[in-house]
């Protein structure tokens, strides 16, 4: 896995073998960033999943001013530090917790994102609900965005404001991306 753009552009991200886990492939996250470039920098962004910290390590090369990175596996939490500091990355905060206890962690420290990466494991059909606790727990910011990479699952177009964008289909996997609307 290379990374794509930014200041660390063609920097190697060092990754793991783990059953059920399967990397962003650098095709699908060279459009995932071509879709969301504009809203990325300065941005505050959550890693959930985050396996090896692919998708938020690029986010820091474009300018995201901090990124979350939760996982709950111990080998991926180690390949995360371990590439922030390969890369001398400051602005991750890594996080070795559940993703529904880290969501609850989130809100109880008034904490909330511009941009949320979603890539959980395709067999654990998460997607949905994780969808209606960042709505019902508010952690999204108005004019944020949620990037969900998925297979089978169907998700629905919009969850009270968090609205459907554009759905891209790669092989298997799928993209949708969600934008929170403004409250008038």
């Amino acid at each position: 896995m290379k990374i794509i753009s930014g200041n660390l552009k063609g920097r190697n991200i060092k990754g793991f073998k783990l059953s059920n886990t399967r990397p962003t492939m650098d095709r699908v996250k060279e459009s995932i960033f071509s879709i969301i470039g504009n809203n990325i920098e300065e941005s505050i962004c959550l890693d959930l999943f985050s396996g090896s910290g692919n998708l938020g390590i690029e986010a820091i090369s474009r300018k995201s001013k901090l990124v979350y990175f939760v996982d709950n596996n111990i080998r991926a939490i180690k390949i995360i530090k371990e590439n922030l500091n390969n890369f001398n990355i400051t602005n991750g905060i890594v996080i070795k917790e559940d993703y529904k206890k880290a969501l609850l962690y989130f809100k109880k420290k008034n904490i909330t994102f511009d941009i949320i990466f979603l890539d959980p494991p395709y067999n654990l059909d998460l997607l949905d609900s994780i969808l209606e606790d960042i709505n019902n727990l508010n952690l999204l910011n108005d004019n944020g965005i949620i990037i969900c990479e998925y297979n089978k699952t169907i998700l629905k177009e919009n969850y009270n404001n968090i609205i459907l964008k554009t759905t891209k289909k790669y092989g298997d996997t799928k993209v949708n991306i969600y934008q929170k609307l403004a409250m008038k």
